[in-house]
């Protein structure tokens, strides 16, 4: 449910990052808070991306969140398949439900994220604060 592979924060955004690329999207936590997506707001390509700074937002049939981005950098490609198919992020938030690219302006920021088994952690916590 959480691929060891990435990186994640406390705002419930993923990174996969390859040789200082880093695509981003919403964790499967955070789409199942939300419940069916029906519109995502990209950010456009060439936008600066700011750590803990606003990227888009994604709606739900029960609220908007905004989706911070893990990392930053240069945008430099959106997922605009979301467009048409914004419930791609509920069906396959790691894969075909990826929100953007960047070109990450310091690797070295992954650091501060969470690993997987750090995230799992880190949502039971939550959960159990919350009551659920």
């Amino acid at each position: 449910m959480y691929p060891g592979d990435l990186y994640y924060s406390e705002s419930h955004q993923w990174a996969r990052v390859e040789e200082g690329m880093a695509t981003v999207g919403v964790s499967h936590y955070a789409q199942d808070q939300l419940g069916d997506i029906v519109y995502v707001e990209l950010p456009r390509p060439d936008e600066d991306a700011r750590r803990g700074e606003p990227l888009g937002s994604v709606e739900s049939v029960k609220a908007v969140a905004d989706v911070s981005s893990p990392v930053s950098g240069r945008v430099v490609e959106a997922n605009t398949t979301l467009d048409d198919e914004p419930e791609k992020i509920n069906q396959d938030c790691y894969g075909a439900g990826w929100l953007a690219k960047i070109d990450m302006s310091d690797p070295a920021e992954v650091r501060s994220l969470m690993n997987a088994q750090e995230y799992v952690q880190f949502i039971q916590r939550l959960s159990e604060e919350t009551g659920g």
